[in-house]
């Protein structure tokens, strides 16, 4: 596959986005927590998003290494993304850093519109 959405560039700032993500979900999880979970949840939180993001994939992604644990129709995948994602910015807005969290969403919309094969391919399988 060949694309801005399956470039190895676009393909290391989309990783940078989900390490992102998985810290807004653990700083969303330290804040909102009660004191003495708030070390349990800040683990868990973001290892919940972790699993699901590794564990459900459309086979034969070439922005992932093609392979799945749980086979997951391509609009499925593609939700799944948006809800981690978006996610991540509504938590991140969630815990007053708002204006980070606009720009997060900012930056997730201009990745998404220029993957915009990537978004057709996941539509398509």
């Amino acid at each position: 596959m060949s694309g801005y959405g399956f470039h190895p560039l676009t393909l290391g700032v989309r990783f940078v986005l989900e390490l992102v993500a998985l810290m807004c979900f653990g700083l969303w999880a330290w804040v909102t927590a009660p004191a003495p979970l708030q070390y349990v949840f800040v683990v868990a939180v973001p290892l919940v998003a972790a699993v699901l993001w590794g564990v459900f994939a459309t086979p034969g992604d070439a922005s992932r290494s093609g392979g799945t644990v749980i086979a997951t129709p391509g609009l499925l995948r593609l939700l799944l993304e948006l809800a981690v994602f978006f996610g991540s910015a509504a938590a991140l807005y969630a815990t007053d850093f708002r204006t980070p969290a606009v720009m997060l969403a900012g930056v997730l919309v201009m990745h998404h519109l220029l993957s915009w094969d990537r978004v057709l391919w996941l539509l398509r399988h």
